[in-house]
């Protein structure tokens, strides 16, 4: 984590922290006292709070993504003959995952932040990890779409719970490369999934279970396995009770890390729950700006996820364990991508033009995909392809996060994003057809389109925030309500 901090210099400054601003019956300090840090405690706790919110929140989005993801390899395992997926049967098994995901987003959100992100998120991952086991003993299609329905259920709330917390604790320009390393830890989890799954089908003929069936059984338990660990690692909101904080961080540095949000974009304090208060930011276009480019991105990521070992095996010519393995490479170096374009996007503060020049490339990967005859070529674009559309993701949460404020805001905006992400799972789903095997180009012009629209927007997103902040500059606009110097980032 140590490389989160070589640029903070200008995030931590030299001056005292300002007095919090919190209510005095949740200020964890009186609201007279300095809380005075050293640059080099300062960096101190930002590297324990890296360490200790990250890395959990990382591991659990890991096996998160891995649980939601893994019939691609299931499918080429033996699953589609023993359950007779004929037709649009693996496509809807894909799909009505996210008709229960998008449906209980909101109310996920608001329940995350009521009994607290510790009891929620290990709660919801342990019984999602007990859904899983359960997939490896299905004996029809329609009992595995059944319990795709109820995982869909339980993991409605994780992703927007996760984006929630991590905005609340650290500063605008700090979520680019947090959302990052967060992303990155989920990705090594599509990276190695392949694998994993390759180890997994020589469990074949177990206690009289396909191969395929261990997949599910074995990641169901690793997943049971994490939700108990993560109970003990998870943290609670900054403004929660210092208490809860499991002797993670003392009053002072909880205190700390509340005052410099609070000085970064004033809105460390949540009032009290009222269902018009959480739905207002509805009214704001741009919220369902942020929520359409992540719709165009997960369509893409979510059709990779879904799709891309059938392809490497239907549409490249690779055999079964080829096809599992050869996921890992392109993801692996998204994760590179990922990071770079993170970094450069906090360092410079800049979100919009990053997201444009990742979605181009992921254009020119999906173009090397279909229609490039050299096979080495192809499998190329596949790099280009999962970086420009996975990199993405981080760079869309730190655009979203660094222009709204305010906590139900916050809630509320990231329950869309992720709401309007299972969307995009839902057309990621269905956009590689059967039909159109072994080429699948209506499925790739239908991930460059989503690309086209991701372009679009950030274009009409970005010329308003520019003039916004120039009214803004002149007195002539609050921006957020804000009587500051709160401008967008673009």
């Amino acid at each position: 984590m140590a490389g989160l901090h070589q640029d903070d210099k200008d995030v931590y400054g030299v001056e005292q922290v300002e007095n919090t601003k919190m209510d005095r019956d949740k200020s964890p300090v009186d609201s007279e006292s300095q809380l005075e840090f050293s640059p080099a405690e300062q960096r101190k706790i930002l590297h324990r709070i890296d360490r200790r919110l990250i890395i959990t929140v990382g591991v659990m989005y890991c096996i998160s993504l891995m649980d939601r993801t893994n019939l691609s390899a299931a499918a080429i395992a033996g699953m589609t003959t023993e359950l007779r997926l004929i037709g649009f049967r693996y496509s809807i098994i894909t799909l009505v995952f996210f008709i229960s995901y998008v449906i209980f987003q909101p109310p996920a959100t608001v329940a995350c932040k009521k009994i607290g992100p510790r009891r929620f998120l290990s709660s919801i991952t342990f019984m999602w990890g007990c859904v899983m086991i359960g997939m490896g003993f299905v004996k029809t299609w329609d009992t595995l779409a059944g319990l795709r329905v109820i995982l869909g259920l339980f993991e409605a709330g994780f992703f927007p719970a996760c984006v929630y917390l991590l905005s609340t604790w650290y500063l605008r320009y700090e979520m680019g490369k947090r959302y990052a390393y967060f992303y990155i830890l989920g990705m090594f989890a599509s990276a190695c999934a392949g694998i994993l799954a390759y180890g997994l089908m020589q469990m074949d003929g177990l206690a009289d279970l396909g191969g395929w069936r261990w997949i599910f059984i074995m990641e169901g338990i690793i997943t049971v396995l994490v939700a108990i660990v993560g109970y003990f690692f998870l943290v609670p909101f900054p403004d929660d009770r210092p208490d809860k904080c499991w002797g993670f961080l003392n009053e002072r540095e909880v205190a700390f890390v509340i005052a410099r949000v609070e000085k970064d974009r004033a809105d460390t304090t949540t009032e009290p729950f009222s269902l018009v208060k959480f739905l207002r930011p509805g009214l704001d276009p741009k919220v369902w700006g942020f929520a359409l480019i992540f719709c165009c991105l997960t369509t893409v990521t979510y059709a990779l996820a879904f799709f891309l070992p059938i392809i490497l095996r239907e549409g490249m010519g690779f055999s079964v364990g080829a096809a599992q393995c050869l996921v890992t490479p392109p993801y692996a170096f998204a994760g590179i991508v990922m990071y770079i374009t993170g970094w450069i996007g906090d360092k410079y503060h800049v979100r919009g033009p990053l997201l444009v020049f990742n979605a181009v490339l992921c254009i020119i990967g999906l173009a090397m995909m279909g229609w490039v005859d050299s096979l080495g070529v192809r499998y190329f674009g596949v790099f280009f392809t999962c970086a420009g559309a996975n990199a993405n993701i981080p760079q869309c949460m730190s655009y979203q996060g660094n222009n709204i404020r305010g906590q139900w805001k916050r809630a509320f905006c990231s329950a869309t994003l992720v709401g309007f992400g299972g969307i995009g799972g839902i057309a990621g789903s269905l956009v590689f057809r059967s039909q159109d095997s072994p080429e699948y180009l209506p499925g790739l012009w239908a991930c460059m389109a989503a690309c086209l629209i991701i372009i679009a927007t950030v274009g009409v997103l970005d010329t308003y925030f520019y003039f916004a902040n120039t009214k803004a500059d002149r007195g002539e606009f609050a921006i957020e309500g804000a009587k500051d110097d709160f401008r967008y980032t673009y």
